[in-house]
């Protein structure tokens, strides 16, 4: 079978396109400099590997002949894994929505030879339907406008690119106040579906950034409604079709606004942040639900999303990035189930199971069953009962067409999966999550960490597919400092001011801010360089970058790191009206507003060290960093644990600070947990 261009990748996206009669090319200056000699637009499609409607386009035209013949003799032929550049595609995304259209992928948009951006959309079916041309007429179209009116759309597209590139750039403003967080927290609870959780309306996307965002309000002013908001989605999702409870993980988003039917995939980003949340949560009210679904997640992270082949010399393992929603060309086939199936597995003991697992005869989606809970977990028989139900169903589905999987490892989504399981360990009291967590940490250190401190982002095959971003920078960075608090080892914090000076000196702005890739990306048309402020799916690398500060300032007490959080804040700010564009930065604007540092004082090796430390690291406030110093002489003097002494005859101590003073210490891990374990900000020092 012929093979084009992208045979020679590592993205498993680009090798499923290998074999199409498309002559692909991996994005890259030649690839650019090839449509200007030759005087074509490109043609370029952005995907990733677990994308449904990527798979139908592909199938539909790609591999139609008289199709790829089309863009063959018209276009260059662009192909990118939106995974492996997500700067990419962020300039064409934000291209897209200029236009007025739908974000979403696949993401075809045709080019200048220069890279400006003169139509676009997402999927296009091969003949006009759905009130939408068909792909043919407009690739036809496309090169006869370009034949006759070459300079005309030039123009056209340099001027949308420079609107899109300005449009990008932050507005700079100043402090935020307590009114702007309470505005944003206002907004959207306001668009909270009270009913089914999560933000009103379909598709329903968990949107964890948001939730987190409305946690930390919830940890910092008892306002009721915020936590109740988080509570319910976490609820509803756990119980919903989105949940896979047979394999464990969540898939990317409910094509319903109920939570009933998924878009099949699971993407290690939303795990990571969901089970943050889900520790988070069950911080502050414990539950048996969250508690059984954060242990099946972590299960199927462990089980199915090890980066398999990419093990180093100790065994550390990384996770992989995605599971497709298709197998066998179906989307969801490798899910779903009919009720005889079902009792064919489970025979007599289908009853017990379907009065926890409705089973009925026409199922619940297209004549099959999406398996959701209808019960809460209340009793251990019961759960170990239906445990086993579960372990014969799933063994039955193992036996099917596995769905894909994308197992490259991205450093960005590597550090979310990391830091979520940090907390995880702690509030869940598993010792394990935090070995897997260290695990994963050492293995991007020796896949993609650099001598000078900077993280490459994608990695397979052995080799590094795609530079380091300001997302793979932040991300890491922070999971650093979860790895910190957890362990003490100083080491961590002198690589962190390591990775901050390079960050600093790569990808800042010159003006406070942060550019979305570094000073020597050289493949991005123009030598364009875009800011990367906004949250999306994942947390924008700025945000990521205030909380990092934010959290150094906590923990050490220097005003330099305080000053810097705010200077980033500052320049992303001036636009009041779309702050809630921005929740991951809230979340550390507050760190600076009221954080404190739950600070271990005496002999680490002691136990009643150990036990103050588990009980700090079980804290349900974002806003709450973990310093087991130890020896606090060695704090720096601005530290407000300066100083501070263990008890009588070396007991542990532990001090609670805010605001440059320190509550009374205590030292049993009892009353260090009804000191922070409550929700209300300064009262609890």
């Amino acid at each position: 079978m012929a093979r084009n261009s992208l045979a020679d990748a590592t993205s498993p996206y680009l090798l499923q396109h290998a074999h199409n009669p498309v002559d692909w090319l991996p994005w890259s200056a030649e690839a650019l400099a090839r449509a200007a000699a030759e005087q074509k637009l490109v043609l370029l499609s952005i995907g990733y590997a677990a994308c449904h409607w990527c798979h139908v386009m592909a199938h539909e035209s790609f591999e139609n002949p008289a199709i790829a013949a089309l863009m063959n003799e018209h276009f260059i032929n662009i192909k990118v894994d939106r995974e492996e550049r997500p700067d990419i595609d962020h300039i064409y995304m934000q291209a897209l929505q200029a236009m007025g259209e739908q974000g979403g992928w696949p993401l075809t948009m045709f080019l200048t030879p220069e890279g400006a951006p003169v139509f676009g959309g997402t999927y296009f079916p091969p003949e006009p339907r759905w009130g939408r041309p068909g792909f043919p007429q407009i690739l036809e179209g496309l090169a006869e406008g370009w034949a006759q009116d070459r300079e005309r759309i030039a123009q056209s597209g340099a001027a949308l690119l420079r609107r899109v590139l300005a449009r990008g750039e932050p507005a700079v403003g100043g402090a935020l106040t307590r009114a702007d967080l309470i505005a944003v927290a206002d907004r959207f609870v306001g668009m909270v579906d009270w009913e089914d959780g999560g933000l009103r309306g379909a598709p329903k996307f968990p949107n964890p950034p948001i939730f987190r965002f409305l946690w930390s309000e919830y940890a910092g002013s008892a306002r009721h409604e915020a936590g109740a908001a988080v509570g319910l989605l976490l609820a509803r999702m756990a119980q919903g079709g989105i949940w896979d409870h047979l394999g464990g993980g969540f898939a990317r988003y409910a094509t319903d606004a109920e939570w009933l039917v998924p878009h099949f995939e699971k993407m290690l980003y939303d795990n990571a942040l969901l089970l943050d949340l889900l520790a988070l949560v069950q911080a502050a009210e414990p539950d048996l639900l969250f508690a059984a679904r954060a242990d099946e997640l972590v299960g199927w992270l462990l089980r199915d999303m090890r980066a398999e082949g990419d093990a180093q010399d100790d065994g550390a393992v990384a996770f992989a990035a995605s599971e497709d929603a298709d197998s066998e060309g179906e989307e969801g086939k490798f899910y779903v189930w009919t009720r005889r199936e079902i009792e064919s597995v489970l025979g007599e003991d289908l009853a017990s199971f379907e009065a926890h697992y409705p089973c009925p005869e026409g199922g619940n989606w297209e004549e099959r069953i999406i398996l959701t809970r209808a019960t809460h977990p209340e009793d251990a028989a019961t759960e170990a009962q239906l445990a086993g139900l579960r372990a014969r169903l799933l063994a039955a589905r193992d036996r099917r067409v596995r769905p894909g999987r994308d197992d490259k490892i991205l450093a960005d989504w590597n550090g979310l999966a990391i830091a979520a399981l940090v907390r995880a360990s702690a509030v869940f009291e598993r010792p394990d999550w935090l070995a897997a967590a260290w695990s994963a940490y050492r293995a991007v250190e020796a896949c993609l960490g650099g001598a000078d401190g900077r993280f490459g982002h994608a990695f397979r095959r052995g080799r590094i597919s795609a530079i380091g971003l300001l997302d793979d920078q932040a991300a890491m960075l922070r999971a650093m400092l979860s790895l910190y608090q957890a362990s003490g080892d100083v080491g961590l914090l002198e690589a962190v001011r390591r990775g901050i000076a390079v960050t600093e000196a790569r990808f800042g702005d010159g003006r406070g801010g942060f550019y979305l890739v570094a000073d020597d990306a050289a493949d991005l048309p123009g030598g364009m360089r875009p800011h990367g402020g906004f949250d999306g799916v994942t947390p924008a690398g700025a945000g990521l970058m205030v909380e990092v500060y934010a959290t150094l300032y906590l923990l050490t007490g220097t005003g330099a790191h305080r000053e810097r959080a705010e200077q980033i804040i500052a320049t992303m700010s001036g636009e009041r009206r779309i702050l809630s564009a921005y929740p991951t930065m809230l979340v550390a604007a507050r760190m600076l507003e009221v954080g404190g540092c739950v600070v271990i004082i005496g002999d680490p090796a002691r136990a009643d060290f150990r036990a103050l430390h588990q009980a700090a690291l079980r804290g349900f406030d974002p806003a709450l960093v973990v310093l087991p110093v130890g020896d606090a002489s060695g704090l720096a003097p601005t530290h407000p644990a300066y100083g501070k002494m263990p008890g009588a005859d070396g007991q542990a101590a532990a001090y609670l600070c805010r605001a440059q003073s320190c509550a009374p210490p205590v030292f049993r891990a009892e009353d260090l947990a009804a000191l922070i374990v409550q929700p209300g900000g300064r009262r609890n020092s």
